[in-house]
């Protein structure tokens, strides 16, 4: 049977809230701001995608972004390598990061969807994997010290078995207070991670950081800035504790350049800004052969079957963002991800009746 054809794209813009609003060193996030990309082929073939802008002043700007790259891409044949390789081609003077890289990575995980609904199978299975459980843990904001350990002792008792807190506080007295809250309020056996999201100044990053060193962290993640690998290599060589980064790099030109410094003892790229599948897979394999495990960052339904492929996959990292928007969320049950054996591309599909009620 022969390629599908690429004939249109089309584009939803929806504000999903975050219940709870996700709080952060650097700011708070209310509300999921996406751009819903639909890949039209022939014989009646679709393939969906999300697109997570961060901010809602992007959301206009990106969804036209991806119809002002319809015309590029209308008349090839299904092949997402190709179409990403093509696209890639087509704006290297602009640069393939920023709103560029997130819609051609939102077209991408489209054409992967799309292909593997052609194949009857999953993007898992399209890719040479199977449905395996991978380990997921859960997250709270920076939500103080009283309230992240209730957040993490909720995901506890829903049979998380890793989870992760924002911090970066005024002083490292209050990071280590909320530490040891969650310690607390979760007991001795549940694997605890927390994320600066880049809030620290590497001048004074080691010493601060130090402090943490006897919690039991599994990982502190993006102490400083993601591109400073030059220090994010040096506080990873002082400290006990492993340094996580990944979510913020562009590409596996970025995932490159910080496994070339040995810049983190983990990584956890993030499917939407590395590239879309054909980044990831690209990125994990140079992960692998630098003996890194890998884990993800948001896009869970994706994720899990990104990470089930994978040699040295790690942890998934659990979030509820967009769920109300999808047919059928991904499920977690006693701390691992659940894949059915009959799953079919990338498990999204859209609830048109949330869509229309959070429609921009």
């Amino acid at each position: 049977m022969p390629a599908p054809i690429v004939e249109s794209l089309s584009v939803q813009t929806v504000l999903v809230p975050i219940n709870p609003p996700h709080r952060t060193a650097s700011g708070l996030v209310e509300k999921s701001p996406l751009v819903l990309i639909d890949l039209h082929c022939s014989g009646g073939l679709t393939g969906h995608a999300i697109v997570f802008t961060y901010t809602p002043a992007a959301l206009k700007a990106t969804a036209e972004l991806v119809l002002g790259l319809q015309a590029l891409i209308v008349g090839q044949s299904l092949a997402p390598r190709a179409i990403n390789d093509f696209l890639q081609a087509k704006t290297r003077l602009i640069g393939s990061q920023g709103m560029v890289g997130t819609v051609i990575a939102g077209i991408d995980m489209a054409a992967w969807d799309a292909l593997a609904r052609f194949q009857e199978t999953s993007v898992c299975g399209l890719l040479g994997g199977r449905p395996v459980a991978v380990p997921a843990y859960a997250g709270t904001g920076y939500d103080g010290e009283l309230e992240t350990a209730r957040q993490a002792e909720a995901w506890v008792k829903k049979g998380y078995k890793g989870v992760k807190a924002k911090i970066g506080y005024p002083t490292a007295a209050e990071d280590l207070a909320v530490i040891k809250a969650m310690r607390s309020a979760v007991g001795p056996d549940v694997e605890l991670m927390v994320d600066y999201n880049q809030s620290l100044q590497a001048v004074d990053a080691i010493r601060r950081l130090q402090q943490l060193d006897d919690e039991g962290l599994l990982w502190i993640e993006e102490p400083v800035l993601a591109h400073d690998y030059v220090n994010t290599a040096r506080i990873k060589d002082a400290l006990k504790t492993p340094v996580q980064s990944g979510e913020n790099w562009w590409g596996p030109a970025d995932m490159q350049l910080a496994l070339t410094a040995d810049a983190s003892d983990f990584v956890m790229p993030d499917v939407m800004k590395i590239g879309g599948v054909t980044g990831w897979m690209k990125a994990v394999d140079l992960a692998a052969a630098a003996g890194k495990q890998v884990s993800s960052h948001l896009w869970p339904e994706l994720s899990a079957q990104l990470l089930a492929v994978g040699s040295t996959s790690h942890q998934l990292e659990y979030v509820d963002w967009w769920a109300e928007i999808l047919e059928e969320p991904l499920r977690v049950e006693n701390g691992v991800t659940v894949l059915p054996e009959d799953l079919q591309g990338s498990g999204m599909t859209w609830n048109s009746d949330k869509v229309d009620q959070y429609r921009v």
